[in-house]
């Protein structure tokens, strides 16, 4: 692309409006939503409009804005900082431009980018940090959309962050040379443990945290993140854990964690493989534990990444165990479990007012030995029973629940690959899941749920467990 093309036809700037008069003329939608936004500033907001619609002259009722209502003249603009025009009407908000011009006065013409002397940006606000995008008018949606990716990877502690930032600067410009320390000491305050404790609104420990790192002269202590990646789909990813991938200096995952999640953390973060599939462990657990320690010894921001919660079979109890027997500070992130997202890709309800009023998240081999699981007691009785990697162990599953006494005729719903566009589902009995472990074709990981409540599912993208591999159907 020629390099004039590349050109900002409008600069980007903030302006200082605090206590300073800006003018929205207006009273129909255009206004009220400009009114909205400039309300999140500390200007002075003058509305100016004969005519107010309903729900706009109710919001003003409640809100600090100044109605003036007669027609635009000049002396209402002179010594504002910046006006709208936001009428609605071209003709009108051409009078408002040249009458706010001839004030000397910046105007901005709603939806008419011909007309403007600036541009309004979609904005993040987490003040006193800011976020603006703009499209110089060309694509409002655009920046809308764009806004809110942006809001998705921003916490909502920032701007508490920031402000606490700004009550540490004098004693870190007092006490810290300038150059790496200074830098060594933001980098851990931004993304260490005063942040984390800004998150949950911990504003006491957030100031002991920063105390205690500018005691040790910026030095970061290593943390490690417990982080659901879900069950696969991409945007099934928590806005928290994304947060924490675009901080990690490692990623420790599993095998069952989706490179596409995976990438979504930092490009030069360390990415570690600790997956642990059936009959395939490249690691065991006590390898992982003590890798987690190491790291977080070494001053590492870690996120230990685990297919779909990482509190259900993700052995995230032995991990943390391990982490406070060493002293290590750690978090857990919860993420959309499996059992959730095969529910879903049914439109399955997992309890049922009147047929199913619990939940069993278990494994298949649970049902090993001599003994029956409590909760084989639940299904009998109703409740809905979600089975992880369930394929291998089906005709164990069924047969033993029979045995029990729970139906034959029991609905069943199996999804293998749940929430990705490669999933697969298949229905039918208990009766039928036997022939599950046949199915060959099923090589991802298998949820499998049991219950009366899974009859309320729809089942016309799934095709029948039982159904013989064979030659298509003829049409």
């Amino acid at each position: 692309m020629p390099a004039e093309t590349q050109k900002l036809v409008a600069f980007p700037v903030f302006v200082r409006v605090e206590n300073r008069a800006v003018v929205i003329a207006g009273g129909g939608a255009e206004a009220f939503a400009k009114a909205r936004l400039l309300a999140q500033s500390a200007a002075r907001l003058t509305v100016v409009a004969e005519e107010v619609e309903a729900d706009f002259a109710l919001w003003l009722a409640g809100a600090d804005v100044e109605l003036v209502r007669r027609p635009m003249t000049e002396d209402l603009v002179k010594g504002a900082t910046l006006v709208f025009a936001a009428t609605g009407d071209e003709a009108a908000d051409r009078e408002i431009v040249r009458i706010a011009r001839a004030a000397g006065v910046a105007v901005n013409a709603v939806d008419r980018p011909e007309l403007c002397d600036f541009f309004t940006p979609a904005i993040v606000n987490r003040a006193p940090v800011t976020v603006a995008i703009g499209t110089e008018g060309a694509g409002p949606v655009l920046a809308q959309m764009i806004r809110a990716r942006i809001e998705q990877m921003l916490s909502p502690s920032l701007g508490a962050l920031a402000a606490l930032a700004a009550s540490y600067r004098s004693r870190v410009e007092r006490l810290l040379p300038a150059g790496s320390a200074r830098r060594a000491f933001w980098n851990a305050f931004f993304s260490g443990r005063p942040a984390k404790s800004l998150e949950i609104g911990d504003i006491a420990e957030a100031r002991a945290a920063a105390d205690a790192l500018l005691a040790r002269r910026g030095a970061q202590s290593g943390h490690v993140a417990l982080v659901g990646a879900g069950p696969g789909a991409q945007d099934l990813l928590t806005l928290r854990a994304h947060r924490l991938l675009m901080e990690a200096d490692v990623i420790v995952h599993d095998a069952l964690v989706s490179q596409a999640v995976v990438a979504m953390g930092r490009r030069d973060a360390l990415r570690i493989a600790a997956g642990k599939r059936k009959g395939c462990h490249s690691r065991t657990q006590a390898e992982i534990n003590d890798l987690l320690v190491e790291l977080a010894r070494e001053g590492r921001r870690v996120v230990r990444l685990k297919a779909g919660d990482p509190l259900v079979f993700g052995r995230a109890g032995e991990e943390m165990a391990a982490l406070r027997r060493a002293g290590i500070s750690y978090e857990v992130v919860p993420g959309v479990t499996a059992a959730f997202a095969a529910a879903a890709d049914f439109e399955l309800p997992l309890t049922l007012r009147g047929v199913s009023s619990s939940l069993v998240f278990t494994t298949g081999h649970d049902l090993k030995g001599d003994t029956l699981p409590d909760w084989a007691r639940l299904a009998i009785d109703g409740a809905t029973v979600a089975v992880y990697m369930g394929r291998s162990n089906a005709a164990d599953v069924a047969n033993r629940l029979i045995e029990a006494g729970l139906s034959p005729d029991t609905a069943v719903a199996v999804v293998e690959n749940a929430s990705l566009p490669s999933r697969r589902l298949l229905h039918g009995t208990l009766a039928d899941l036997p022939s599950l472990h046949d199915r060959s074709e099923l090589t991802g990981p298998v949820m499998t749920i049991i219950g009366d409540a899974v009859a309320g599912a729809d089942f016309t993208k799934s095709v029948p467990i039982a159904a013989r591999q064979t030659a298509p159907a003829e049409h």
